[in-house]
């Protein structure tokens, strides 16, 4: 499998979210998805893509985007993350190990940091086109991205 890292601008997302604060545990965030996925359903509400943030240290948001009007209710809150540039790996976590394509897309951004081709990376998110414990296409399709300033 071959992978590589690009540029790509992203549009505004309107999405639905939980956030907390702790340490990482698969499980967590797996219920927290469902949680916000249960929600927009009993909204009836279409949905999109699948985001893990870390937009803090140690902190964590799921989001899944909307298609259509909805306001924040219970532990859901409804917001918009802004458009942004990001630095992007699309890659199968079944056949090369997050790790290295983590670390590979850190040393990648600092290198362009001493270039002077951007000023910091903000955050970082996977982004998933659905349920990744259900559907292994989607799993597949695993894409990081990494939130940059210009």
């Amino acid at each position: 499998m071959t992978i590589d890292f690009g540029w790509a601008k992203v549009p505004k997302l309107r999405v639905a979210a939980i956030a907390w604060k702790g340490p990482w545990k698969e499980t967590t965030i797996r219920a927290q998805f469902e949680k916000v996925d249960r929600w927009a359903k009993s909204q009836g509400l279409r949905t999109g893509r699948w985001i893990f943030r870390e937009p803090g240290e140690r902190r964590w948001e799921v989001a899944i985007e909307l298609r259509g009007p909805a306001k924040s209710s219970g532990p859901v809150r409804v917001r918009t993350l802004p458009a942004a540039t990001v630095a992007r790996v699309q890659f199968d976590p079944d056949e090369v190990s997050p790790r290295v394509v983590y670390h590979g897309l850190s040393d990648w951004l600092r290198w362009r940091r001493k270039e002077h081709e951007i000023r910091s990376v903000v955050s970082t998110r996977e982004v998933y086109l659905g349920n990744p414990w259900r559907d292994a296409k989607v799993w597949a399709r695993t894409e990081v991205q990494f939130v940059v300033r210009k």
